[in-house]
């Protein structure tokens, strides 16, 4: 029995690594977990992305470069090398579709083996492309004989077993390639996270998991959705759009370099305007000429430039969220998140346009976490430690505490020799 306690106590405590890849920064953080005030954060590294557009890998060796730059901060920090990391996944356009299965269990108990067997997700499959690869599988509910909102039927009897399930798939090149360049960096990938999920279980308050929300995660390349209701995540999806399409649309209408028009953005934007904005003027140095030269514009030009871009992605979500029939159903709470969600007055355009309460989702604060990354650009990151430790406990759990009684002489002796030796 001692031998049972000394081995839960080692599983419990380790190292835990996040890689957050997006298409404007790559974050890598460290934790330990084992501590008596939980996990806390030993590694910090990020860097400007290259190579990655919209989450996918576009250039190889400049997203290697990049991903080695990141992690090597992050492992000079917390003084120890990576062999694993949960990754974020954005590439390949991941998105949800919910199934409901049904089978026999000719009324005999429950048991784990029943769900293992209709929650497969290979079963789903059949007969469809094999482009695609699942990123997640989560049940969302079951059903015995029809009767719904049954969370856990193990033990229970019945004639039939169902089970809604959400699978999360994405393509399968994508998702490769970015498997691929991970490994060049010598790093095993633990988890694949999608996106939104993850930032959504660093931001979301577990009430707004049970009553609905709706988490939209503004990030670089593209803004990401993740519905949850009943505790579950229901729904997932994306629109091509984000905050550097803002950025690129400053700097093609302003001729401005890059650089520049992000840190106009920065500093001046905004998605609502202000009587102040035509007596407030920008500097705006033009491209390839000397910074003397510089126009001057009013803010209100440039508050011109960003409120369409981002009128236009909050119209695409509401759209993709009409399209799933979840407009309503989700609920009336969305969180913003993501580095593109701190623009002044993104939060109010975001409740005007989908008619819902808003508000902006920092991700938890953990012990160690610098204030420089606990802001919303950073959440997806720290969601990332999250689902890695709960699945850690998850199995934990499940390689120590047995779902089924053992039945027969056989059962009892192959079960006592699982917890004992």
């Amino acid at each position: 029995m001692s031998r049972k306690k000394t081995s839960q106590s080692k599983s419990r405590s380790g190292t835990v690594a996040a890689l957050d890849i997006g298409s404007t920064k790559i974050c890598c953080l460290i934790a330990r977990t084992g501590g008596d005030d939980g996990p806390r954060i030993v590694g910090i590294g990020h860097q400007a992305s290259r190579g990655i557009r919209s989450g996918t890998v576009v250039d190889m060796d400049a997203a290697e470069a990049s991903i080695r730059a990141a992690v090597a901060n992050a492992e000079q920090m917390a003084g120890e090398t990576l062999r694993q990391v949960t990754v974020n996944v954005s590439a390949g356009h991941p998105r949800s579709r919910l199934i409901a299965y049904e089978v026999s269990v000719a009324g005999h108990e429950i048991g784990e083996a029943d769900l293992r067997g209709l929650t497969d997700p290979q079963v789903y499959l059949r007969g469809e492309a094999r482009d695609h690869e699942i990123i997640h599988s989560i049940q969302v509910g079951y059903t015995i004989d029809g009767s719904r909102g049954v969370k856990d039927p193990r033990g229970m009897f019945g004639e039939r077993l169902g089970v809604n399930l959400n699978l999360v798939a994405a393509a399968s090149g994508p998702v490769r390639n970015l498997e691929s360049c991970v490994a060049r960096c010598h790093l095993a990938v633990e988890h694949k996270v999608v996106s939104a999920y993850a930032a959504a279980l660093a931001c979301l308050a577990p009430e707004e998991r049970e009553l609905g929300a709706t988490l939209i995660d503004m990030g670089g390349g593209a803004t990401s959705i993740a519905v949850f209701f009943d505790g579950d995540l229901v729904h997932t999806d994306a629109v091509p759009v984000g905050g550097w399409h803002v950025t690129s649309d400053i700097a093609r209408g302003l001729s401005t370099p890059p650089a520049h028009a992000e840190r106009m953005k920065t500093l001046y934007g905004s998605a609502l305007p202000s009587p102040a904005d035509d007596r407030e003027t920008i500097r705006v140095p033009l491209i390839g000429e000397d910074e003397r030269e510089a126009n001057q514009i009013p803010r209100s030009v440039l508050v011109g430039i960003v409120r369409p871009r981002l009128e236009e992605t909050f119209e695409m979500v509401r759209a993709k969220l009409q399209a799933a029939h979840l407009d309503r159903e989700a609920g009336r709470r969305v969180v913003l998140t993501g580095g593109a969600a701190q623009l002044p007055g993104v939060r109010e355009m975001a409740a005007t346009m989908l008619d819902k309460q808003v508000r902006l989702g920092r991700p938890k604060a953990l012990p160690g976490l610098a204030e420089a990354v606990s802001g919303p650009a950073f959440a997806a990151c720290v969601g990332l430690l999250d689902f890695t430790i709960d699945d850690r406990a998850r199995a934990e759990g499940a390689a120590y505490r047995p779902t089924e009684q053992p039945t027969g002489r056989l059962g009892r002796i192959g079960q006592w020799l699982r917890e004992h030796l």
